[in-house]
């Protein structure tokens, strides 16, 4: 059998990936993983195909403009064969990639695929074009208008004006960095792994790299945690010995930091999946938490002195780390997703004590999933009332303080604290239930 061109496999593992998320909806990280493990790839051509899929989604609406410009029946209606100019126009204008291997591969790869044999010399074609006329196409290209889906675009405009829209935009083709929670001595694990200590805590690598091989990971001195979602345990103040219920809490993040205050902490998702690999998690961190799994509504527990609900929605807070999101998701989403937090923010409200904390939250940019849901919220419920965060408690992010005390974190927040990185939005309210 003859052996398959370099970076061959690389390309097929990007195209495969791209493909399943467009026909399915499945998120990029989700599919990758599961198709990485089939592939087997050296880590660098792994490193290289995980590179593609990312920047095919970060950037998709400057390569789908440009694709359909240059293509004269238009983008292909076969999801295939969209991931497969995807993945290849991506390469081209986003990647270090010399411009002809990115275009010889393509072509092999589509002649290697039966589906894909009729395109091998269109892809030729279009992608010759595009390395001919890319200063043309970066140059038209705006983070908003092009890389943004109108339906999204049209609602950040709405809800926050042109301005901050264009810049949560932008912050998105940034992408995210790499960031760390630890268990005690940030300064010292920042200094341990040159990064960066930011103001509420957190580690930020600067030169990342395999996670796994980085010191204090086999030990268990840190997690991944982005620097917006460690902020909702972190004002939900957990104190040694309190009862802590976490729902929807993989992939555990949150769990670890109410954990290492010492709090007896109950961790429930509904996936035994994912709260399986939290248990791995916890284990190598050596945290004692209990688990369960079980959809939080139908919870039988508590009461609980604290209850954090880090509830499912739409996600558009993470899209700098995850640019599938807003290709996926659609406007139809939300009000399903509106209902549940609905339901959730009022099962955790059963849960909580009198007198006892309940801390809200959402990595969504969207109103309806945060600021309206809090305010229907108290609404219904007057036997809570909001817990005001003040600027002590999140030093380096006071413009995300709302004047109601709720924190509305937006990707391009931080300045000179956070760097050019950002952090993901979120919402987050913390609220107090009435003694009596």
């Amino acid at each position: 059998m003859q052996a398959e061109p370099a970076g061959l496999p690389a390309r097929r593992l990007a195209w495969n990936v791209v493909d399943e998320v467009l026909r399915s909806g499945r998120a990029l990280d989700e599919a990758f993983e599961r198709a990485a493990r089939r592939a087997a790839l050296e880590p660098r051509d792994e490193a290289l195909a995980r590179a593609i899929a990312v920047v095919g989604f970060r950037r998709f609406g400057t390569i789908r403009t440009a694709l359909s410009e240059r293509m004269a029946k238009g983008l292909p209606r076969d999801k295939g064969a969209l991931a497969l100019v995807v993945t290849a126009a991506a390469q081209v204008l986003f990647l270090d990639v010399p411009d002809h291997a990115a275009v010889d591969v393509t072509v092999r790869l589509a002649r290697s695929e039966r589906p894909l044999e009729h395109l091998a010399g269109l892809a030729n074609a279009v992608l010759r074009r595009i390395v001919r006329e890319r200063d043309d196409i970066l140059a038209a290209a705006d983070p908003l208008d092009t890389d943004t889906p109108d339906w999204l675009a049209q609602r950040w405009r709405t809800h926050y004006g042109e301005v901050t829209a264009r810049a949560v935009a932008a912050a998105h083709r940034q992408g995210g960095a790499i960031d760390l929670s630890v268990k005690q001595d940030p300064a010292e694990w920042a200094e341990r792994l040159g990064g960066t200590l930011l103001a509420t805590g957190t580690v930020r690598l600067t030169e990342p790299g395999p996670l796994r091989d980085l010191p204090g990971f086999a030990e268990g001195a840190w997690w991944v945690q982005d620097a917006a979602a460690r902020l909702p345990a972190r004002l939900l103040c957990p104190k040694a010995g309190e009862r802590v219920a976490d729902l929807c809490a993989a992939p555990g993040g949150k769990t670890a930091q109410l954990a290492a205050a010492a709090a007896e902490v109950l961790a429930v998702d509904r996936s035994a999946a994912r709260l399986e690999r939290l248990s791995e998690n916890m284990r190598r961190l050596k945290l004692k938490v209990e688990t369960r799994a079980a959809d939080a509504l139908s919870l039988e527990a508590g009461p609980f002195d604290a209850v954090l609900l880090d509830a499912p929605c739409s996600a558009t807070g993470t899209i700098r780390r995850h640019p599938d999101v807003p290709w996926i998701k659609s406007e139809n989403d939300l009000d399903k997703l509106a209902e549940l937090q609905k339901r959730l923010l009022d099962k955790a409200a059963e849960l909580t004590r009198p007198g006892g904390r309940l801390v809200y939250c959402t990595c969504s940019l969207e109103p309806e999933e945060g600021e309206q849901q809090i305010a229907a919220f108290l609404a219904r419920r007057p036997d809570f009332r909001r817990a005001g965060v003040t600027p002590p408690e999140l030093p380096g992010l006071p413009e995300a303080i709302t004047p109601e005390g709720d924190v509305r974190t937006l990707p391009h927040y931080g300045g000179k604290a956070f760097g050019a990185e950002g952090l993901d939005g979120f919402f987050i309210a913390r609220l107090l239930r009435a003694s009596s």
